[in-house]
């Protein structure tokens, strides 16, 4: 089978890891073309030599009609030189202009967290409910993000796939004095905006001194936030961030709005407790009790809890191992493989294309 994956941007993040994950599995019994967008270009070392890539300059998150025109011109061409049997959209810009340019029959689209469309971006809604029959699938990243799609109307061949990773290889890391600094470690990956708070994540450092606070995933120096606490660290974007959990002692994770967080799986599978924000699909795969805690997004909340944990050497373990148990039943890449390929399947079989 041929299979065209097309996302907005090339930077490294939740969606690109989900995409990098697909393309590299799916290329070893495959045809595997990945088209990607603006951004950094950091997805792309990820990518197995095995998937064609095709930059698309043009493709950008911003509205611009002219640029737009462009990538639309330039997914039309793409679409003809390879005639892929499915196409799979991630992210909603590649995923509104790929509903318009390619066959509908041919198309899959994954909404990676709906809340980004349905709690900040309302006003695309419409779009969103227009074009659900541009397509032959819609998946959500959770039975959450389903459940929400389905009250705002959106309910043409919506499923659920739950994201899936391979364990991050975490063989050759580099060194790290924040990582070994201090008895226990707190961990986040994320990019330093303003719905992953990374204030909030300060002032919980602040409130548990004796722990390590790391953040991977600045762009440049956070100064916007004042004097940073001695015991918290952004230490930029690096390749391969999951891998860093297995030095960490457990995994921080607050946000307004998710999907089902990349990080979290990675951390998870590298056997670490979550305390996270209660957004999202966070709390299907973060269980109160069992592997960690969901939580409102209050500090003090979050700093009883992380405390809660690494104070309780046997807690610590349980809620770990249960985290590994999790993983490895629900949210490996092989499973999530096996989810698309029945989607990919039909929609080949529709358009009278076999494995």
């Amino acid at each position: 089978m041929k299979i065209m994956l097309v996302i907005t941007r090339s930077e490294l993040g939740g969606a690109q890891s989900v995409v990098v994950q697909l393309a590299n599995y799916l290329s070893a019994c495959h045809d595997v073309v990945l088209v990607a967008g603006e951004g950094d270009g950091k997805m792309w070392d990820m990518v197995s030599e095995r998937v064609v890539k095709e930059h698309c300059p043009s493709l950008q998150r911003s509205i611009s009609l002219k640029s737009d025109v462009k990538a639309a011109i330039a997914l039309r061409r793409l679409y003809k030189r390879y005639n892929p049997d499915v196409i799979h959209l991630h992210s909603s810009k590649a995923g509104t202009l790929g509903r318009l340019v390619f066959p509908k029959k041919r198309v899959v689209y994954t909404v990676h967290g709906f809340d980004s469309v349905r709690l900040a971006y309302r006003k695309l809604l419409p779009v969103e409910r227009l074009l659900q029959r541009w397509c032959s699938a819609i998946v959500g990243v959770s039975n959450y993000d389903e459940r929400n799609l389905r009250s705002e109307g959106i309910t043409h061949n919506v499923s659920t796939v739950y994201n899936g990773i391979a364990v991050p290889d975490a063989s050759n890391l580099m060194d790290m004095p924040e990582l070994r600094r201090y008895k226990k470690v707190v961990l986040s990956i994320a990019r330093v905006m303003p719905p992953k708070l990374p204030k909030l994540f300060i002032d919980v450092a602040r409130l548990l001194p004796d722990y390590g606070f790391v953040w991977i995933g600045n762009l440049e120096e956070v100064t916007e936030y004042g004097t940073l606490p001695e015991n918290c660290h952004f230490i930029g974007n690096i390749p391969n961030a999951g891998a860093y959990c297995s030095q960490a002692n457990l995994f921080m994770l607050a946000s307004n709005y998710e999907g089902l967080p990349m990080v979290i799986i990675e951390a998870m599978s590298q056997g670490l407790p979550v305390v996270a924000s209660d957004v999202g699909g966070v709390s299907e795969i973060v269980r109160n009790g069992e592997n960690g805690y969901v939580l409102e997004n209050d500090a003090q909340m979050f700093a009883r809890r992380i405390s809660e944990i690494l104070e309780d050497e046997q807690k610590c373990k349980t809620f770990g191992d249960r985290s590994l148990q999790i993983f490895r039943e629900e949210l490996t890449v092989e499973r999530m493989v096996e989810e698309y390929m029945k989607i990919y399947e039909r929609v080949a079989s529709q358009n009278g294309k076999r494995r």
